[in-house]
């Protein structure tokens, strides 16, 4: 059985893939990734984003202002990312939230932008990528708050976001759940000592998960040290399904309708073009 994977959240329109980004997509097809959400992090990588996924079949975007960047966000620029953030091919805003550990931007002015964000991502009715790094006792109220103006779900139904890169432990996966989010588990699934993120892949609920690779950061243990790829993905697919004693065919096809479903204004059906098959149109420099 052919896997069918979607990675949710990676980067792979920045300078890191410049030199072979094409080789990158066609070996992410070869494993089986026919699908990715690349996200941005300021405007210019948001719009790089847009750029690669009119480019390129199963890519889609994301437009937002990582919380180390909000620093350097101003009106104009907050205006900016809003309007992109209603592009068609824009599946989420994001990656958006706090992150108390690296510090690069003020703590209230991440709070403002990130506040900011999650009032475009209610304006254009598409769920939210978070970040969230030692900032969980500030982050959770906020969104908390937030989920419970939206109802808990989205206008369709869909769930309100996704906590990518998660790193709490199940009680915490558990409560973002019950506020209408999905957990997403990354490529640090396969590490020895991920025992908290490993005990979150086993005891929270298939249907609640997705999988990422955050390209180029994060590899899989067997790639400690290298840039990650999507094409990595499957490794930790695997790393999943042994913790649950259950199939990688099992794990990939529940991780990928979740992600399906979550992004579905611009990735509604399966019958999507495999990512890296031909388009009439050339492929734009992202």
């Amino acid at each position: 059985m052919t896997l069918r994977l979607f990675d949710s959240h990676s980067h792979v329109q920045l300078s890191q893939f410049d030199g072979d980004r094409d080789a990158m997509l066609g070996r992410a097809r070869a494993a089986g990734v026919t699908g990715m959400l690349v996200l941005g992090t300021d405007v210019a990588s948001s719009q790089a984003a847009i750029a690669l996924a009119e480019a390129e079949p199963g890519v889609y975007a994301a437009a937002g202002c990582h919380p180390h960047d909000a620093q350097h966000m101003d009106a104009d620029s907050m205006s900016a990312l809003a309007e992109l953030a209603r592009h068609p091919l824009v599946a989420a805003v994001g990656e958006i939230g706090l992150d108390f550990y690296r510090n690069f931007s003020p703590h209230d002015k991440q709070i403002e932008v990130f506040q900011q964000q999650l009032e475009t991502a209610a304006e254009v009715e598409k769920p939210i990528a978070v970040h969230c790094r030692d900032a969980n006792d500030a982050l959770f109220p906020i969104i908390e708050s937030w989920s419970r103006r939206q109802g808990g779900r989205l206008p369709d139904g869909r769930p309100l976001g996704v906590m990518h890169y998660f790193s709490g432990d199940t009680e915490l996966a558990e409560r973002y759940v019950e506020l209408g989010f999905v957990i997403s588990i990354h490529c640090s699934v396969t590490y020895p000592n991920a025992n908290t993120l490993q005990a979150v892949a086993q005891q929270l609920p298939l249907d609640a998960m997705v999988i990422e690779t955050d390209s180029p950061y994060g590899p899989p243990q067997s790639r400690r040290g290298q840039r990650n790829e999507p094409g990595y993905l499957s490794e930790a697919v695997a790393a999943v399904a042994e913790l649950r004693d259950e199939s990688i065919e099992q794990i990939a096809a529940a991780t990928t309708e979740t992600a399906l479903r979550l992004f579905s204004p611009v990735s509604t059906a399966a019958t999507s073009p495999a990512l890296g098959s031909a388009r009439t149109a050339g492929r734009s420099a992202p």
